[in-house]
């Protein structure tokens, strides 16, 4: 018997699978490769929301937890997947520079952004107004961290590429059994496939569909993050990762010629040189309305639960929010009332 059934293996299952293979636990995952938004995710960490100037939930106790995670799981793996760097907000005014400084001065934002405008002049873009500087802040390659976790579970035989059947789920009096496989648990991280999922298909998942350019710039010099409307993340050999789109209408992962024009129109928002379209991706973002992550346990099947809705910032969340599963199953630590689905029970209730 394993201890755990894990479905999904995006950043969510990747986290929990992780959490409790560092704690000696038995598991198997499965993946189909239906969601893909792990993958060509922009996987910045930031504990900044830009767009109003206010602090990521919980952003230190998450910054601290992932940053011991990725550095071992790089270990695991072989291959290094946090990219510490700075990012930059481009300041297209004085009152963009004055609406810094009074952020800067708010307790829980100062920490993480800095008081010293920047001035540099990078090629390919024109900034009169200089740059804000965000602390604490980097990436993971997500799409390198995806394939060689797959890897590394695939060499311990841990992970079936295969679609999960609901319907060979049986219920046992130890546990569960799956198409021969005895379990004690099962966690569903599915990210926005979780609609097809009989056990939480009612929980408010919204999904929001982004789009993201790799481009190559010859003329564009730069060794940080830009953030303004769009970011621009170097990758190195003049080839730039830019996003994203946000669209709360359609949930495919099809890249669109809106989204190719939006993006298109940013970046030229933000240089002044010309640009060439390498790739053009698109997925669906697991998010929640309440901008919360959906963290918890099936009402009536105690042995079944769910690690979802990581949204924007699934690098940053993932760790902490796993662990929070792993040790409420564990050693039942109660989740954060935040994070539970058990905030939902009330319009679950009157849904059914």
């Amino acid at each position: 018997m394993v201890d755990y059934i894990i479905v999904g293996s995006g950043l969510a299952g990747i986290s929990f699978a992780d959490f409790a293979l560092m704690n000696n636990k038995d598991i198997i995952v499965f993946n189909d490769d239906s969601q893909n938004s792990s993958k060509i995710a922009g996987g910045l960490y930031n504990p900044v929301i830009l767009k109003r100037f206010s602090e990521v939930w919980q952003a230190q106790e998450q910054l601290q937890l992932m940053e011991n995670f990725y550095s071992n799981l790089g270990g695991k793996i072989k291959s290094e997947v946090n990219f510490k760097i700075p990012i930059l907000r481009k300041f297209f005014s004085v009152e963009e520079q004055n609406n810094w400084f009074t952020a800067s001065d708010k307790p829980t934002l100062a920490p993480f952004l800095s008081t010293s405008l920047i001035f540099k002049t990078f090629e390919g873009i024109d900034s009169p107004f200089g740059y804000g500087e965000v602390l604490k802040t980097g990436y993971v390659d997500t799409a390198l961290l995806v394939l060689e976790y797959h890897n590394f579970l695939l060499s311990k035989k841990l992970l079936r590429n295969e679609t999960f059947d609901y319907n060979a789920l049986v219920f046992t009096e130890d546990g569960l059994s799956y198409k021969g496989i005895d379990a004690k648990h099962i966690i569903f991280a599915e990210g926005f496939g979780m609609h097809a999922n009989p056990f939480f298909n009612d929980l408010p998942l919204d999904g929001t569909k982004g789009e993201l350019f790799i481009i190559k710039a010859p003329d564009l010099k730069l060794d940080v993050i830009v953030n303004t409307s769009v970011f621009i993340l170097p990758l190195g050999h003049d080839l730039f990762k830019v996003g994203a789109t946000y669209n709360w209408k359609d949930k495919t992962n099809l890249p669109t010629d809106e989204g190719r024009t939006e993006l298109i129109e940013r970046i030229q928002e933000i240089i002044n040189c010309d640009f060439e379209i390498i790739r053009h991706y698109a997925g669906v973002r697991p998010t929640v309305s309440d901008r919360r992550p959906l963290v918890g346990t099936h009402a009536e099947r105690k042995n079944v639960h769910i690690l979802n809705g990581l949204g924007t910032r699934g690098v940053m969340i993932g760790p902490a929010m796993a662990k929070a599963l792993y040790d409420n199953i564990e050693n039942h630590i109660a989740l954060d009332k935040e994070i539970d689905i058990t905030r939902f029970a009330k319009r679950r209730e009157r849904k059914s």
